[in-house]
């Protein structure tokens, strides 16, 4: 089943008189919703009994829950300590997320820095590795490792980088953020044919099955030559990409991602508003 919901909570839940996450599940249920990504950006800070808190009104209402890894990972980096911190950021995430009762977990692979961009690719790939061996060593074989893929030129994980880290092992989904996409090629999704494009390209290099279950990120979004700027709303029209372009892909290729809403500030109403274009279709 196709799931929708929100990044975090949305200035509507703050509005409304909410103040705590775990008052997240029963609201988004109310609005149709039926899943939630709980951001570790800033480090994972959460209690082991607001985590179960959180997870109790998740089941009982029926949202699916993912989680964003720490936004300081860098596995291209060469400088051993810092690795090693990015090490403890994934396995904090992915005992955070399991405690919540979710089994995604999104992943900025990592930034260029000075490094040529195959030498970087390299150090993420052999990282990448040794990540997935260290969740594999303390029980964590049921997470999802989501590599991202990211909105600007200086980063790693544009749409063939990421879905290569994917081929290495079938437990790592890709998290397309159609957003940063459409930023890092100046604007290139306006049509269904560029959205085709992408899930052609997910079908041949991870297959069907895999490409199905993807983990997606969408907004609009304002970009540079560099790439992104920053997310902005579905209300601010000359921004895209527009949802409307991949619905009638998903529904025809039979595809059930899990889709977060990244809008600034609006992120549980946009995935309200994409949630009834989908319903439109059916």
């Amino acid at each position: 089943m196709i799931k929708f919901g929100p990044a975090g909570n949305s200035e509507s839940f703050y509005a409304q008189g909410y103040k705590s996450t775990w008052q997240a599940p029963a609201w988004l249920r109310e609005m149709g919703l039926n899943a939630y990504e709980y951001s570790f950006g800033r480090g994972v800070n959460l209690s082991d009994e607001g985590a179960e808190k959180v997870r109790t009104e998740a089941e009982k209402h029926g949202i699916s829950v993912s989680a964003h890894a720490p936004y300081f990972i860098n596995l291209a980096n060469p400088d051993r300590e810092k690795i090693e911190n990015s090490f403890r950021y994934i396995v904090e995430g992915a005992r955070a997320v399991k405690l919540l009762g979710g089994n995604r977990l999104v992943v900025h692979i990592g930034a260029q820095l000075k490094l040529e961009r195959e030498q970087a690719l390299k150090n993420c790939r052999e990282n990448l590795r040794e990540a997935l061996k260290r969740l594999d060593d303390l029980g964590f074989m049921d997470i999802h490792i989501c590599p991202e893929t990211m909105g600007k030129k200086s980063q790693i994980g544009d749409l063939y980088e990421t879905l290569a880290f994917c081929q290495m092992d079938e437990r790592l989904i890709p998290c397309v953020d159609f957003a940063h996409l459409h930023a890092l090629h100046g604007g290139a999704l306006n049509a269904r044919e560029d959205f085709a494009r992408i899930l052609d390209a997910m079908e041949k290099e991870i297959g069907m099955e895999r490409a199905r279950r993807m983990h997606v990120h969408f907004s609009t979004i304002e970009y540079t030559p560099a790439g992104e700027k920053q997310h902005r709303t579905f209300a601010e029209e000359k921004y895209g990409p527009r949802f409307e372009h991949l619905a009638p892909l998903l529904k025809e290729r039979n595809y059930e991602p899990t889709i977060i809403c990244e809008c600034k500030g609006t992120m549980a109403d946009d995935a309200q508003t994409m949630r009834k274009i989908w319903d439109e279709l059916q």
